[in-house]
């Protein structure tokens, strides 16, 4: 009985270190490597004042490479805002009221698209990084913002040019709203 206890240990102690040594020797073999991604952190994210984002082109030309990487920042950003506005519009007008809600929330999002479309143009990079690859090609990095105050105030001077929109409008709700929005990149 004893020999059959003291094998039981060695055999429990044995399978301990194997696995052990099994564990450290399968992560060894899978080597993952953390990749950081240029221009990214706290400082190219979006928070309560900028709409951030971060994009890359690749192409054996430079300057195509990035034509590429703007225009892929400039699409993402605009997606952000858009979504952005869509939440701050859903929530506006569900807290006040409107006599034709629906009719109020098309004009008031395309309203917004127009705004966003325009300002685009008034985007500010604030990072660029390139990289030659070995196969010759150029990887452009780049990263641009856009301030929510430019959104705020486009989207107050065309509601007051609309009549109706006017009427239906308050602008001290709907800024509470946005500034809510816009804390929510805070804790992300």
């Amino acid at each position: 009985m004893k020999k059959i206890m003291i094998l039981a240990a060695i055999a429990v102690c044995a399978s301990v270190m194997l696995t052990g040594c099994k564990s450290k020797k399968v992560s060894s073999e899978v080597g993952a490597t953390e990749i950081v991604l240029p221009l990214s952190g706290k400082d190219y994210t979006s928070n309560k004042d900028f709409f951030r984002t971060t994009q890359l082109g690749k192409s054996p030309d430079l300057s195509t490479a990035k034509k590429i990487a703007l225009q892929n920042a400039k699409t993402e950003l605009a997606a952000n805002i858009q979504s952005t506005i869509k939440a701050v519009t859903d929530n506006y007008t569900n807290q006040i009221s409107v006599a034709d809600k629906q009719e109020f929330e098309n004009k008031f999002e395309e309203l917004q698209r127009a705004v966003v479309n325009q300002e685009l143009n008034d985007v500010h990079v604030i990072g660029e990084k390139v990289f030659k690859e070995k196969d010759g090609k150029y990887t452009y990095y780049i990263a641009i913002e856009m301030s929510k105050e430019i959104i705020e105030r486009k989207t107050s001077d065309r509601i007051s040019n609309d009549a109706k929109l006017k009427l239906d409008f308050d602008k001290f709700q709907y800024q509470k709203i946005f500034d809510e929005e816009m804390k929510k990149f805070e804790n992300q």
